[in-house]
């Protein structure tokens, strides 16, 4: 069976994420301290733990790397070389122990994404890639779907912690998904949206308004497994922005879907 051919420096932030994972279950199950950063936006005390065991334990693998992390960041885009990290992808998901939670981690490197590792501990889901060597699932490696219209796609998305704000918009391109696909799913968590795009479980992903540590390493995961990662109207991607991610086949008529309402326009925040 194939196997992936990834550099020591992955495979000692594969091991490294063996630790968060166990954080992550030994926190499953007892009750979570909650704090409201907004209405609908949480931080669990798990997100905290995970944070700060990543920061001591990743400054090694790449000597004077910066993190970028949801917590404690206050830039907007990566800057040089930089850990992206996202300790509870999903916190919502977490504190009601709804299994679509995970870690994501990347590296952000000369300018892109050059290792990217989403752990799920409570569904027994690692998807991992490195730049050039494909992506992986358990080890065993993944592939987009072969879907090649709009009208067979299964989509996920996603909505902002702004969502009562912006109900017109969210609803606006709900309908416009909802019109031009087979059927559209919101599970709560953009980094595994990402790796069910790649792994072919879903056809594409859309979401108006995301961070950085939402979808940087499921970026790379869908590119090494054959999809494509844009902007809405197929521009690159550059964070903060609408993202669009796609098996690649069904890309172009995603982005004609997503701009048949005249009215279209970027959440902004």
């Amino acid at each position: 069976m194939e196997k992936p051919d990834f550099s020591e420096r992955m495979l000692e932030l594969l091991r490294i994420l063996d630790g968060s994972d166990a954080i992550f279950r030994k926190n499953w199950d007892r009750p979570s301290e909650v704090r409201h950063k907004g209405r609908i936006d949480f931080v669990t005390d798990t997100d905290l733990a995970i944070e700060e065991y990543l920061k001591q334990n990743l400054k090694d693998i790449v000597p004077g790397a910066s993190f970028m992390a949801e917590e404690s960041t206050t830039s907007a885009r990566p800057e040089g070389t930089c850990w992206i990290i996202d300790p509870v992808d999903g916190t919502t998901n977490f504190a009601h122990r709804f299994s679509d939670t995970a870690t994501s981690v990347a590296l952000w490197e000369n300018g892109q994404v050059e290792l990217a590792v989403v752990s799920a501990p409570m569904r027994k889901e690692r998807y991992a890639a490195e730049r050039g060597k494909g992506a992986w699932l358990n080890g065993r490696r993944i592939h987009v779907s072969s879907v090649a219209s709009c009208s067979e796609a299964l989509v996920a998305t996603g909505f902002p912690y702004s969502v009562r704000e912006d109900m017109d918009i969210v609803l606006r391109d709900m309908r416009l998904l909802l019109d031009s696909t087979a059927g559209v799913r919101r599970c709560g968590a953009a980094a595994l949206d990402l790796c069910f795009v790649a792994c072919g479980s879903f056809d594409a992903y859309f979401e108006g308004w995301i961070k950085p540590w939402d979808v940087a390493a499921g970026w790379l995961i869908v590119e090494e497994a054959g999809g494509r990662v844009s902007g809405r109207t197929g521009e690159h991607y550059a964070f903060n922005t609408p993202i669009l991610a796609s098996n690649g086949l069904i890309h172009r008529e995603m982005m004609q879907n997503l701009s048949l309402d005249e009215l279209v326009r970027p959440i902004q925040r």
